[in-house]
């Protein structure tokens, strides 16, 4: 899979869905909530065009998303590594993965995102075309995962 290290990615372990929830909450407006969120996304490596493939590539967002994934049967986890040509978007990415990263296929298909992105204000305050995007998003990575428990 070329030099990138999807492993390298951290989110989801050395930062956590609460992390993500504790420190938006204690933020006092979007404004700077989505400085944050910008700032998560650039933790994201940027991925090397020879993996931006079709088959990679996430429809229904709104900008271009690409979603690699690598599944260690040994540990039983799934590594997620997601890029974007957005920068919002990458944050966005960046939060999902804080949830769903190195998790075992049973594991994301219990996360309720919908509640978490509640629980986070987030659809409230994305336009509708990013609020999709962003469930396009989670649903192929929750796809990739049932695929991997059947």
């Amino acid at each position: 899979m070329s030099d990138f290290d999807i492993r390298a990615i951290t989110l989801g372990e050395k930062i956590t869905a609460e992390d993500v929830r504790d420190d938006l909450e204690f933020l006092d407006d979007w404004e700077e909530r989505y400085r944050y969120i910008i700032d998560l996304g650039k933790q994201l490596p940027e991925l090397p065009e020879s993996l931006r493939t079709e088959d990679r590539f996430v429809r229904g967002c709104q900008s271009q998303v690409w979603l690699v994934t690598d599944y260690d049967d040994g540990e039983g986890r799934l590594y997620l590594a997601v890029d974007s040509d957005a920068i919002i978007v990458r944050g966005l990415a960046a939060i999902v993965l804080t949830a769903l990263n190195r998790r075992s296929p049973e594991q994301i298909a219990a996360v309720d995102m919908d509640a978490f992105f509640q629980d986070i204000d987030l659809f409230g305050h994305l336009s509708p075309t990013r609020g999709n995007g962003l469930r396009a998003m989670v649903a192929r990575i929750k796809q990739e995962a049932a695929a991997l428990a059947a």
